[in-house]
């Protein structure tokens, strides 16, 4: 099990809490689950609700969209941010390729840290506007 130093400093990496400060990733890192999964696990189906988001401590995923690969993630990297917010159903099917170990953050425990946390909040709007302008969709 990682500390919640360690799970600050990978959450650190996330675009979606890049403007948090040392504090602030320590309390999302408070409300951060470790779990390990088997290969061959569906994490998150296309379609389906978004109800977590998940970063790899060890292992691999594949990430499929209409059946098809479209990416292979590994540790470090993260899915599932945009569906704490969005509500909107999951884009992609992701599977474990290996057994697993991954933070994952419930859409419960996110939405009561925003709510108590205004400067959280106001910084992960600020990263999700980011993106949309990254994106071209200002």
């Amino acid at each position: 099990m990682l500390r919640r130093d360690d799970r600050a400093n990978l959450l650190a990496k996330v675009p979606l809490f890049a403007g948090c400060s040392k504090k602030e990733l320590s309390q999302i890192a408070a409300i951060a689950d470790e779990m390990d999964f088997r290969k061959g696990k569906v994490l998150t189906r296309q379609g389906g609700p978004g109800r977590e988001f998940f970063v790899l401590l060890e292992g691999g995923v594949d990430v499929e969209r209409d059946g098809e690969r479209i990416s292979t993630l590994g540790v470090g990297d993260f899915f599932g941010e945009m569906g704490l917010l969005s509500q909107k159903p999951r884009s992609a099917t992701v599977t474990t390729t290996s057994e697993a170990r991954l933070l994952i953050i419930t859409e419960t425990n996110f939405m009561r840290l925003l709510r108590e946390s205004p400067s959280i909040s106001v910084k992960v709007l600020q990263a999700v506007a980011d993106r949309a302008i990254a994106a071209g969709l200002n």
